[in-house]
């Protein structure tokens, strides 16, 4: 066991397992089993003498981390982060805290660089501006889309953060979400938060413009044929 892993944390994760495995009877029964087993190592390392506590709580801590780091294999409905999973699925494309853009990655070195005209380099700045903001309403949607998992899941990263647990993408991505969360919803917003937040909202304004923009420029291609 790695030195800076908590037993005591590690039990915890423990428990919170075997909450979610003992399934009622005649439900799943290697997971009522694999929950009675883990169960048994717990209070076994917890009553120990001196002499064998180190022993057996290294053994019942080993079982529980093997467990932990199959989590995505449980059944559903038992899986830790189960309900975050269709935000997982959606983000796995997304790196939030990249600023550079999503799909025009080489569009800002291209419109500064390249010699161009001024009506191409427009569009080229147009098209960098959409991917922004895109990315500012899809950062919204996975927000939204998380809330009704969120203090389900919290609890999770609490009790992973406890026994110093940081394997996987589901503990970055549920903390990311969760600071989306607070930063939208916060009553009296600290003054950083209040200033992303307007800009967010100008560029989002922006963004609407070149919609509009662009939408009324297809319309007179579209009377032109």
């Amino acid at each position: 066991m790695a030195p800076s892993l908590t037993p005591k944390g590690i039990l915890e994760i423990g428990r919170a397992l075997i909450k979610e495995l003992a399934l009622e009877p005649g439900d799943d029964t290697l997971c009522r089993w694999m929950a009675h087993y883990i169960a048994e190592l717990i209070e076994g390392a917890e009553t120990a003498t001196e002499a064998d506590r180190p022993e057996k709580l290294a053994k019942c801590s080993e079982i529980i981390l093997a467990l932990w780091q199959h989590r995505y294999e449980l059944p559903n409905g038992k899986r830790p982060f189960e309900e975050f999973e269709p935000i997982f699925r959606a983000i796995e494309s997304l790196d939030p805290d990249d600023e550079s853009p999503r799909y025009f990655r080489s569009v800002r070195n291209a419109s500064d660089k390249a010699d161009i005209n001024t009506e191409s380099k427009k569009w080229l700045e147009l098209a960098e501006g959409l991917d922004y903001s895109a990315k500012l309403l899809i950062r919204y949607c996975l927000e939204q889309a998380s809330q009704d998992a969120l203090d389900k899941t919290q609890e999770w990263v609490k009790l992973a953060e406890a026994a110093a647990l940081e394997d996987g993408i589901d503990l970055p991505v549920v903390r990311f979400i969760t600071a989306e969360s607070e930063l939208m919803n916060e009553s009296g917003t600290e003054e950083r938060a209040r200033k992303l937040i307007e800009d967010r909202v100008n560029r989002l304004y922006a963004f609407k413009e070149m919609a509009d923009s662009l939408a009324s420029d297809m319309l007179r291609k579209l009377e032109e044929k």
